[in-house]
């Protein structure tokens, strides 16, 4: 759930701008995002040959759905008590600004959480931190989307191969609902009832989704027909160093959506700690520069500095627990 987005207002706090923006959803910096995907496996066989990837394959009438990668927050769960300490040293690395904090119940069954909407150049974040236990399914959705129309995006995911974990129903601003695709991999969909307006991303961040061999192929093909993704480029044997096997190598491929980045790891389930942690690769200029934000702001560096795909990256443990991919892009010769 986009906690964030779900806030039950009152009339003590309908001057909070999280509620006031609005936006035209035919605005003209609205922009194609790209979608990444990285698919680890030895001897990978080329992207023309994978069923996922043929032309023809059915897809849902989703063109109009996708509203943009601005609109889709990573979704961060902390304890109450980190809250704050999270927050603080998020946006001491990135810049950004935070909404106002509330303490609302945002799921279909009643629980109670802090929650706060963090905006940056590189990408949009709904904290939890939950003061009653969470109920299920909520805790384990990586993202929300924003749609155009939930229940076309509905019908689209199902028709794509997606259950629906948590039916849609009503919050305060709109609508919301849990859907998961093949491979185990949790999403939120939601749709206001007035449109949001926040500004274009400096650099899309990219969500990482680790997945089994077994699975790979009825994930890859649901999520690109529900999103009318393109694949754009496959690189067989990309350095293992990305997911801490340097003595490996594995496949990436990336696929342009609406709907914003992903990272695709399908891996044995062998990974050293922390990969396979994060939900998030976010794009900087400077990498030693953020890298040097994060620790004064009291985040560790887990993995890295290593040289990867485009240029190098790292692995950043925020105050709170969370778990970032931080990655910058090598220039051009």
């Amino acid at each position: 759930m986009r906690i964030a987005h779900r806030l039950r207002r009152t009339r003590a706090n309908t001057d909070d701008a999280h509620y006031l923006v609005k936006r035209d959803y035919n605005s003209s910096n609205m922009r194609l995002a790209t979608f990444s995907a990285v698919l680890l496996t030895i001897g990978a066989i080329p992207l023309s040959l994978l069923p996922w990837a043929a032309p023809n394959i059915a897809c849902a009438a989703t063109a109009n759905i996708a509203v943009g990668p601005q609109y889709d927050s990573t979704h961060v769960y902390v304890a109450p008590d980190d809250v704050n300490h999270f927050v603080t040293s998020f946006l001491a690395t990135f810049g950004g600004s935070a909404g106002k904090q509330a303490v609302v119940s945002v799921t279909p069954t009643p629980s109670s959480t802090i929650s706060q909407l963090v905006i940056t150049p590189v990408g949009i974040l709904s904290v939890f931190g939950f003061k009653t236990p969470i109920p299920y399914p909520f805790g384990v959705e990586r993202t929300g989307y924003l749609v155009t129309d939930l229940d076309a995006a509905i019908s689209a995911a199902r028709a794509a191969g997606a259950d629906v974990l948590v039916n849609p129903f009503k919050d305060p601003i709109g609508r919301d609902a849990i859907i998961q695709w093949p491979g185990g991999v949790n999403m939120q969909l939601y749709w206001h009832t007035t449109p949001p307006s926040y500004p274009a991303l400096q650099t899309i961040p990219e969500n990482r989704v680790y997945v089994s061999t077994e699975r790979v192929t009825a994930f890859a093909r649901s999520f690109l027909a529900f999103s009318r993704g393109k694949a754009v480029s496959d690189v067989a044997h990309a350095p293992g160093i990305e997911i801490g096997r340097p003595a490996d190598t594995y496949r990436r491929i990336r696929i342009e959506s609406m709907f914003g980045k992903m990272t695709i790891l399908v891996t044995d389930g062998h990974l050293p700690y922390p990969y396979g942690r994060e939900t998030t690769g976010y794009e900087v200029r400077d990498l030693t520069d953020t890298l040097a934000k994060a620790k004064a702001a009291d985040a560790t560096v887990l993995a890295g500095p290593y040289m990867a795909d485009r240029g190098s990256a790292s692995m950043v443990q925020f105050p709170g627990g969370y778990i970032a991919e931080i990655h910058s892009t090598a220039p051009r010769n």
